[in-house]
């Protein structure tokens, strides 16, 4: 056989791999698991790091100022340097829906070695434990919740004994790069951290999606967090697994009533998401970059190009192997497509999206080499032990 026909057939070795072996990574239905209500319900600090966020608050904050808690349940909103208002906005949203009690504070800037919003978090984190909180709720300020968010978060908590339940928030689709991209970045991390896999005690798997993390406050202390995770640019998959050595017990899953509303409706947008920690995740290095790429172009770009290949060229071995690795693929996407309310006709169109994935993974690490590092809100996280520049 020709060395064309060994490539597509090892493109649709990997996607038997990964349809059966790789934790079903692509089936949706992990959710929320069965939960009832504790007896007494534990007092629970939300702590939401806020930076530029006047445009989403009024979209998200009134949801957990209303949220229908049997117990003590207050938020800490941090004002991570805002230059748009973001604290006067909130408590002008406190004040007029009123609800859960709001406190609004500034931590001022990071010192070295930290990321900004991880600052936030750990002057949030101090200014809950005066209030003795058994359970902490770090969201983001883009994250809608449901009335009942806390409420089923804490029973989920309770009766599985977990240290940390997150819910990855169901990302905004409206847009026509938001329908191409998003669905397909919680598929590719899903494929990275299968959710089942996560969720198993003494499982070697650990990740949280950062928009909805409930933690136990005890936890919290005897892992370190934030300090042990303070440089940390993907901050949820790091606390996940700070708690997972510490001996806690994760779990995560696909959201039903927890949304973010924050808005990507360019292709620029969406880039500078993805780039800005895709290298990050490959802890800046080269032969991890290099891997990745070779491993997307196998898994995703082969098929398609082996059809095409295969029908020029008249090599039926060719064709076959790469129509059922891509028909693999289009199989395993659908039911992200369906969770995400996409029509089907997207499924086929991952390998194009799976291309704009390698390319922001490229771009990253360029960023990285010239010096920029991983920018967002303004500040920029070239390495560790660099302290963040203002943009």
């Amino acid at each position: 056989m020709s060395a064309i026909v060994w490539i597509a057939v090892a493109s649709l070795v990997a996607w038997c791999w990964l349809l059966l072996c790789q934790g079903f990574f692509w089936r949706t239905d992990v959710r929320l698991p069965p939960r009832r209500s504790p007896g007494a319900w534990p007092p629970v600090c939300v702590v939401v790091p806020a930076r530029d966020e006047a445009a989403v608050l009024p979209a998200s904050l009134p949801s957990l100022l209303a949220q229908d808690y049997p117990g003590r349940a207050e938020i800490v909103l941090v004002d991570d340097g805002s230059t748009d208002g973001t604290g006067e906005l909130a408590r002008e949203l406190s004040g007029r829906h009123g609800g859960l009690p709001l406190t609004v504070d500034s931590p001022g800037e990071p010192p070295a070695g930290w990321t900004g919003k991880l600052w936030a978090v750990r002057h949030g984190i101090g200014l809950a434990r005066a209030r003795d909180p058994e359970y902490l709720l770090l969201t983001d300020a883009d994250i809608a919740h449901a009335p009942d968010s806390l409420r089923e978060l804490v029973a989920t908590a309770r009766t599985g004994g977990f240290d940390v339940v997150s819910q990855m928030a169901r990302l905004r689709v409206e847009s026509l790069w938001e329908r191409l991209v998003v669905p397909a970045f919680v598929y590719f991390f899903a494929q990275l951290y299968p959710f089942r896999r996560i969720g198993r005690r003494g499982s070697r798997t650990a990740a949280a999606a950062g928009g909805c993390v409930l933690l136990r406050a005890d936890t919290a202390v005897r892992a370190g967090i934030p300090d042990a995770i303070r440089h940390a640019v993907i901050d949820d998959v790091a606390l996940a697994r700070a708690v997972r050595r510490a001996g806690g017990h994760v779990w995560l899953g696909l959201a039903e009533r927890v949304d973010s509303v924050r808005p990507y409706p360019r292709l620029h947008d969406l880039w500078r998401m993805v780039s800005r920690s895709a290298y990050a995740q490959l802890r800046h290095s080269p032969p991890l970059l290099l891997g990745t790429v070779a491993g997307l172009a196998l898994v995703y770009l082969v098929p398609p190009a082996a059809v095409v290949t295969g029908a020029v060229a008249g090599s039926t071995a060719t064709w076959v192997a790469g129509a059922l690795a891509w028909a693999v693929m289009t199989g395993t996407y659908l039911p992200m497509l369906r969770y995400y309310r996409q029509p089907p006709w997207l499924a086929p169109l991952l390998p194009f999206t799976a291309f704009l994935y390698l390319l922001m993974t490229v771009d990253s690490a360029v960023q990285h080499y010239r010096g920029r590092g991983a920018a967002w809100k303004g500040r920029t996280y070239a390495r560790p032990d660099v302290r963040p520049e203002e943009g």
